[in-house]
């Protein structure tokens, strides 16, 4: 069975609704071509660079949220009730990310976090989102085949578990926080940040199991 969670409000003029580029990611696009004519760039170390911001740099952030909400009670008690406070209490803030919404996975409950009219996202704690998070196919069918889509991304969950899906708006974006890996117990947070993916926040993913760590 699957519950949808829709919170369709305005989003600002940064977020057009077009399936192609806003404003912003024409410009850069565009000075991009023109650096590469010229031959003062590499487009491979570009798409490096991005590749490195949208997998490892910018995830870390949220990686440590999770992890601290799986080694500190009282932490995720508060990441449960203001996410925005608790996330920016560790310095992860700023434009794309001013109000945030933590969701947690649990036996018999999967989250799993899209924006059907763009691509809202949460930078500050997520970095770049990846090109499939933007594309129209993944923005209608995690809302009607979200079960499909997951085991897609080869996460297939058990027939009671329920899938919810959260629609990110300009307004609130959401952190999924996914279940905390069996085995895991006394681990620091730095070593319990390893096994969260950047997919594993949005719900397309599971944190890694520990043999997968080592």
């Amino acid at each position: 069975m699957s519950h949808r969670h829709h919170h369709h409000h305005h989003h600002d003029h940064d977020h057009h609704h077009d399936n192609r580029y806003s404003d912003m990611e024409a410009r850069v696009k565009a000075l991009e071509t023109v650096l590469t004519e010229k031959g003062l760039i590499d487009p491979a170390a570009i798409d490096a660079i991005v590749e490195t911001y949208e997998t490892k740099v910018g995830p870390r952030n949220g990686a440590r949220v999770v992890a601290k909400a799986w080694a500190d009670a009282a932490f995720a008690d508060w990441l449960s009730r203001d996410a925005t406070a608790a996330i920016a209490s560790l310095g992860y803030t700023g434009r794309q990310g001013e109000h945030m919404r933590a969701v947690f996975n649990r036996p018999g409950v999967h989250n799993l976090v899209v924006c059907t009219l763009c691509s809202c996202y949460p930078w500050a704690v997520l970095g770049l989102p990846p090109v499939w998070y933007k594309a129209p196919a993944y923005r209608s069918r995690a809302v009607m085949d979200p079960r499909g889509v997951l085991i897609e991304f080869g996460v297939t969950l058990p027939e009671e578990t329920a899938v919810r899906v959260w629609d990110s708006t300009a307004e609130l974006r959401y952190l999924v926080v996914p279940e905390r890996p069996a085995g895991t117990e006394g681990w620091s947070e730095e070593r319990l940040a390893d096994l969260v993916t950047r997919d594993s926040m949005i719900g397309t993913g599971l944190a890694l199991s520990p043999e997968g760590r080592a």
